[in-house]
């Protein structure tokens, strides 16, 4: 079933372990506008609760962009001067920050133009999968836009400083495959392969211990940015491995010569 949101241009729904996260707004190659950043939470939500999602993607609807930046026709309005933008920066910021905390690996399916703001999006993701024929750019010098702080420390974590200042200085387009050599993108495949390669690397996580999994990505986490975690309760979750039903699933699997079938218990 279709997760209930408040607006047309954000679509989410279950799909086997797959939960999908759709950013519906075709008519402007997905920009995204203030209705879109306030569901995104909700959507997440969600899918966190339902134990059956083991993987949550990201995805533009069709095939022309995952997110071709902000939705300019909200500019005016919205995104006048700072004060004016200041919902603006709290809404990305919480979408942003529920994409990155997510328990559950978060995956960017990439088609068509990521521009801006889609760089954000698809940087807050575990992984990114990208088309050939995928297209980047980081635009906000040519708009006179600021941007997070939060978010630059991202890409800065992707493709490094001198990465950063050349993406956001030139703020030219680049191509999925210098994307892939700079690290912003972990897969480029070719664009009529983009869905099945994504459902199958999803499958390949779905298959594995979903806490073995939510254990990594919180140390991890905590290892990039040691301040802000907390390493007792790393422990604790690598601890509760080694007592779970999973693991005990996975010993008798190995002795069965079988393939485990995990539970997240």
């Amino acid at each position: 079933m279709a997760v209930a949101l408040a607006t047309d241009r954000m679509m989410a729904h279950p799909d086997g372990a797959l939960g999908w996260v759709v950013f519906n707004n075709p008519a402007r190659r997905n920009a995204i506008s203030l209705d879109m950043w306030r569901a995104i939470p909700a959507i997440f939500d969600a899918f966190e609760a339902d134990d059956a999602i083991r993987t949550i993607v990201l995805r533009g609807a069709g095939d022309r962009a995952f997110v071709s930046g902000l939705d300019i026709s909200q500019f005016e309005d919205e995104f006048s001067s700072s004060a004016a933008a200041t919902g603006l920066e709290e809404l990305s910021a919480e979408a942003n920050r529920r994409i990155q905390a997510s328990p559950k690996p978060t995956v960017a399916m990439i088609d068509g133009f990521c521009i801006g703001a889609g760089v954000q999006l698809a940087a807050s993701c575990d992984i990114r999968i990208a088309a050939d024929k995928a297209v980047f750019a980081v635009t906000a010098a040519r708009l006179g836009l600021g941007y997070p702080v939060a978010a630059l420390r991202r890409l800065i974590e992707l493709v490094g400083p001198n990465g950063v200042k050349d993406l956001f200085f030139t703020a030219r387009q680049f191509s999925a495959t210098e994307a892939g050599r700079m690290g912003l993108v972990d897969r480029v495949v070719q664009g009529s392969d983009l869905e099945a390669d994504v459902r199958a690397y999803c499958d390949l996580i779905a298959d594995n211990a979903p806490l073995t999994i939510r254990a990594i990505k919180q140390t991890v986490a905590y290892l990039l940015h040691p301040s802000a975690g907390d390493l007792s309760a790393c422990e604790q979750l690598m601890k509760a491995c080694l007592d779970s039903a999973d693991y005990a699933e996975g010993r008798r699997a190995f002795r069965e010569k079988r393939k485990p079938v995990f539970t997240g218990r």
